[in-house]
This record gives C-alpha cells, structure tokens and sequence, in this order.
C-alpha cells in the first residue's frame, strides 16, 4: 500500500517508517505540526526531519510554516482539550494531503509516542478514515520506543525534551520548579 505517515519529528519517525517498510509499504512522510513552540525548535524538529529523509531515502512532504497562531486559535480557552484539539488538527489535515494525494492509506507516529493518549489517537484515526473512505494503517509502535531512540541516536537526529506545545514546554519547567523548591524550605 501507498501510506501517508504523519511525522511529528524525526525521532519518533524512525520506528515506524521501518516497520511499514519491513511490511513492504510505500512510505511518505507529512511534516505538519503547528503545535510547536518556539520557533527555534520548530526549526530544530523541521531539520531533524529533513535529516531522517536525507538518511533513509523517504519522500517528505514538509509544511514548514510556522503554524502556532493557528493552534493557539484551536486550543485558547480549550487547555484542558488541547491535546484532542491538537491530534485532531494534525490528523485532519493529514487525512486531507492522503486523500488528495491518491494515498491507499494514512498513519501517524503519534502511534509511536507512549506519552499520547494512544486510545483517542485511535478513535480520531478511525473517525476520519470512515469519514473520508481512506484506509488506517494502525500499529501500535510504542513496542518498539527503545529501538527507535537507539536508532536516532546513531542517527544524530535532534531529540527533544517536550511534546512541543506551548502548555507542555510550561508544564516541563513547571515540574521543574517545583523540584527545586522541594529543596530549599
């Protein structure tokens, strides 16, 4: 099958474009992720990306505008939905590229990652193949998360520290905070 995988960067990318290909699958990525904030590290994961294409010979389809007022317009005042908000924004438009492209089939490497919610990912997923007739390739790939990172490791492939958005950049050094304080009563 011809399969359309969302990349959400390039580390958690590796894993799954092997297993779609080991599957004898037809692999292009979709860069699509205006989650990402600041744009420093939007840039960091656009290279990453680039980088794994550039390494494994996958074709890459990159939008790489810097999309965040268009997130922010998705999830202000929405911050405990923001991650249903967030897939859903990225899987829409993934389903729209896969459709329009004459993809057999549409993936993401949300699947990969085991800090998303992996059973609503599924549900959207399923909503929007039903929706739009295009198949699912569905994998759980969060059984190989060790391999993928020793593998971007040797590849050199920027790894980075928090989910991307905005809220969870805050959420990593809110923890962070609070640790520190911990220690100093």
């Amino acid at each position: 099958m011809r399969i359309l995988l969302h990349v959400c960067c390039g580390p958690c990318a590796v894993y799954p474009l092997q297993r779609l290909r080991a599957q004898g699958h037809e692999v292009t990525g979709f860069f699509y992720n205006p989650n990402i904030h600041p744009y420093q590290e939007f840039r960091r994961r656009l290279d990453a990306v680039r980088q794994l294409a550039g390494a494994t010979g996958c074709p890459m389809t990159i939008d790489d505008h810097y999309g965040l007022v268009d997130y922010l317009h998705q999830v202000v005042f929405h911050e405990e939905e923001r991650c249903p908000r967030c897939y859903a924004m990225r899987l829409a438009r993934t389903v729209e590229t896969a459709v329009a492209g004459g993809f057999d089939a549409f993936s993401t490497t949300l699947f990969y990652s085991k800090y998303q919610n992996h059973r609503l990912l599924i549900d959207q997923c399923e909503q929007l193949a039903r929706e739009q007739g295009i198949g699912l390739q569905y994998e759980d790939f969060r059984l190989g998360w060790q391999e993928g990172i020793d593998e971007a490791i040797r590849m050199g492939l920027y790894r980075q520290p928090y989910c991307g958005c905005i809220f969870s950049e805050q959420e990593r050094y809110d923890k962070q905070l609070r640790k520190r304080n911990r220690g100093v009563r």
